[in-house]
């Protein structure tokens, strides 16, 4: 009734439902606020975590580390100053020089682990870059140029996007209070790209091996690959390297006058016998890499190629196929086994005379087993001429060791890959090159290359002109090894 609608009684209560209703519709748009914020400020987190990697990564292509005009030093101690400022302490961070070579100084660093018996792993890139004469480059190599996608400068790959994903990963761990169980080791080092420096990493083992030891390691190399389209194809690991070894050929005569030639003459007994090298293939040598290679690989391709690597990968490969397989692809060839080739010749001292010396080097990519002796044995025999003498031509590198493919350093790989790249096969594969993990692995430390970097079909420019990665497949990397060492971190 409209009098009980004046009552000043009623209406109070009426007007204090009112203001607990609007209380609550207040709380409610604040809720919804809060939530419609939430991901916005996620998203500005992460924006500023990625130009922090990439001002990082900057740094790092714009601090000139080539053995011609740069220092390494230079780099490690701008890498020090962020882990520095992250909160890492100075005794966990350090930058080690050594004597006599003030430019190649390694950046080493550690975050502890809680177990203290759990052995740790090792982070692994090197800083030095190959030389890069600006004069050569369409871009500034020592500026980091963003344009059509890409980062443009000396190492955008090679290596200074793995040592900027590790430096950021440690940063980001440290900022998240992450504890790993095993005891995460960083180091950045010189002189892989050799260039007359000290090679960091035999250097450390052979000066300093407590600050390397650890279980196993993971570095550079086992790149992904893109397809024309930039589809990945295949993510790489790396699994093992096959060994660089120069041998010098040498052959001798006393030599006579053009006009008078006779039946000795240098340079065609060492044709000769180069022909018989060429024509030499050394025995095919299967360990676990090699036929997880193949293996694997056999689903990515159709009919024999298929069938013949599915048994190559199986153990149960017959001649014939094998044959079929080396003859379709010098790369699949060289994982198959050791290979020789003649690479440089010197000979002669005049044009109206017989050569009195002739010098050949030889160039050989060894898989793990023989050694270099028995490298050299069977290149004297396959030369079959013992007037040929055949000695190494630089001190002999560690023994090829193979690297053991186990569920532990493969089941993190897979799982993080599948996540980031759906459907992409993990395959390991011998490197028919060479890094500075060659050193650690004959150390008894197995070591890993592992990027999650995937590349194009040219090769990027790696130590061309021009060197460039995809943006999004560096930042991509950045998350993949972000994710990968956390899961060896906490181990088991």
């Amino acid at each position: 009734m409209p009098e009980a609608m004046g009552d000043p009684a009623r209406r109070r209560g009426r007007e204090g439902k009112m203001q607990v209703e609007l209380k609550l519709l207040s709380g409610l748009a604040l809720a919804v606020q809060v939530f419609a914020l939430t991901p916005s400020a996620a998203h500005a987190a992460e924006d500023a975590k990625l130009a922090r990697y990439r001002e990082t990564y900057r740094e790092m292509i714009e601090t000139d580390s080539s053995a011609a005009t740069g220092s390494c030093t230079a780099v490690a101690e701008k890498v020090q100053a962020r882990l520095l400022a992250a909160g890492y302490p100075r005794a966990a961070v350090e930058v080690s020089i050594p004597e006599g070579f003030p430019k190649d100084g390694a950046l080493l660093a550690r975050l502890d682990g809680t177990d203290p018996k759990a052995p740790a792993v090792l982070l692994l890139a090197h800083i030095d870059v190959v030389n890069a004469n600006p004069a050569d480059w369409k871009r500034d190599p020592f500026k980091l140029v963003e344009e059509d996608g890409y980062f443009f400068g000396r190492g955008a790959i090679d290596d200074k996007a793995m040592a900027s994903n590790l430096v950021d990963a440690l940063v980001r761990y440290k900022e998240e209070g992450f504890r790993p169980r095993h005891t995460l080791k960083l180091a950045l080092t010189c002189g892989e790209e050799s260039g007359g420096r000290v090679k960091g990493v035999k250097w450390l083992l052979e000066h300093r091996p407590e600050t390397l030891k650890a279980a196993f390691a993971i570095n550079e190399g086992g790149s992904g690959y893109l397809d024309a389209a930039g589809k990945p194809t295949v993510f790489g690991v790396e699994a093992g390297q096959k060994v660089y070894q120069d041998f010098k050929l040498v052959v001798t005569s006393p030599g006579a006058h053009s006009s008078r030639p006779g039946k000795d003459n240098a340079i065609t007994r060492m044709s000769a016998a180069l022909v018989r090298l060429g024509a030499y293939q050394f025995p095919v040598q299967l360990n676990d890499v090699a036929k997880g290679f193949f293996g694997r690989s056999a689903a990515l391709h159709e009919g024999q190629v298929r069938q013949d690597m599915a048994a190559i990968g199986a153990g149960a490969a017959d001649a014939a196929a094998i044959a079929r397989i080396a003859d379709a692809d010098p790369t699949w060839n060289a994982r198959l086994r050791t290979t020789c080739s003649s690479t440089m010749i010197d000979g002669g001292h005049a044009r109206n005379a017989l050569a009195q010396h002739v010098e050949v080097n030889v160039n050989c990519r060894i898989v793990p087993g023989p050694s270099i002796e028995e490298i050299r044995a069977a290149i004297v025999t396959a030369l079959a001429d013992p007037s040929v003498e055949v000695t190494t031509n630089s001190p002999p590198p560690p023994p090829p060791v193979p690297t053991p493919l186990t569920r532990e350093i493969m089941g993190p790989i897979e799982t993080v890959a599948a996540r980031l790249w759906p459907g992409t096969p993990v395959i390991p594969a011998l490197s028919t090159g060479a890094t500075d993990g060659r050193f650690l692995t004959a150390a008894g430390i197995p070591t890993y290359g592992v990027t999650g970097m995937f590349v194009d079909p040219d090769g990027n420019g790696v130590h061309g002109l021009d060197e460039r990665v995809r943006v999004s497949s560096l930042y991509k990397s950045r998350d993949f090894l972000y994710q990968l060492i956390k899961l060896y971190g906490m181990g088991r």
